[in-house]
């Protein structure tokens, strides 16, 4: 599905950079292109770190985790320095602890799609430097694990058959999708004006998130403070044709 996107938006792009070569948009940035943007992410997971804590293991790093991704964009011509496109991205990170013979392992992952809007500012030239946002949706997942390291096909059973003897194994996945807007700022460099690299940041705003538990059910009593928004810098190399 990347790869197919990647393509339309290349294609868009070529399009567009053709129409604006026979106009009057020439003296504006054009073109547009695909490609793959790593990044990190800076969640702010204080509350939920409490509770990681007192589940055992160390609390999520606060200096974030590696993502990785795909975007694109083209501008659309009609008004000049305007841009609009999609991106998608995610990462995780895990911590691992020992104590009385059980295993313990948290992991914390997020995704997000959005759709982008930006406007690239005209008074910098040669390179691309747009300030826009992204209106799309994301998931942060927290699986919490607790066993010995090796399970006995017949003692899986007995715990679920007969939970008066069951051992002490944990299994849990807490889901939470929400809805985002956020604020973003890139700059793109052309090279040979078939290559462009970018570097940038956001803020994520989140917005309607319900947090559920394993197979999709409610969890009530949620504290509003167990996750908030998300800083991200994004970094990426993108291909296409490229005019600033």
């Amino acid at each position: 599905m990347l790869k197919k996107f990647l393509f339309i938006i290349i294609v868009l792009a070529a399009s567009f950079t053709i129409k604006a070569q026979e106009s009057d948009y020439f003296d504006s940035p054009f073109g547009g292109g695909g490609g793959f943007t790593p990044g990190w992410v800076i969640p702010n997971i204080d509350g939920l770190n409490t509770k990681i804590k007192a589940f055992g293991t160390p609390e999520i790093a606060k200096h974030g985790l590696y993502t990785s991704g795909g975007a694109g964009f083209f501008y659309i011509g009609f008004i000049k320095n305007l841009r609009i496109g999609g991106l998608g991205f995610g990462g995780s990170t895990s911590e691992k602890s020992f104590s009385n013979g059980y295993q313990k392992e948290t992991i914390y992952s997020l995704s997000s799609g959005a759709f982008t809007v930006e406007y690239t500012l005209p008074f910098v030239k040669n390179v691309a430097i747009s300030v826009g946002a992204m209106i799309g949706g994301g998931t942060q997942k927290v699986e919490l694990y607790q066993n010995r390291g090796v399970f006995d096909w017949d003692h899986i059973w007995s715990d679920v058959t007969d939970p008066v003897n069951s051992t002490k194994d944990v299994s849990r996945v807490l889901k939470n999708d929400f809805f985002l807007i956020a604020p973003t700022i890139n700059v793109d460099v052309p090279v040979y004006r078939f290559i462009s690299f970018r570097a940038g940041a956001g803020y994520l705003f989140e917005f309607g998130g319900t947090w559920k538990a394993d197979n999709d059910k409610n969890i009530i009593n949620v504290p509003g403070n167990l996750t908030k928004d998300s800083f991200f810098i994004q970094t990426g190399i993108f291909l296409g044709f490229f005019s600033y």
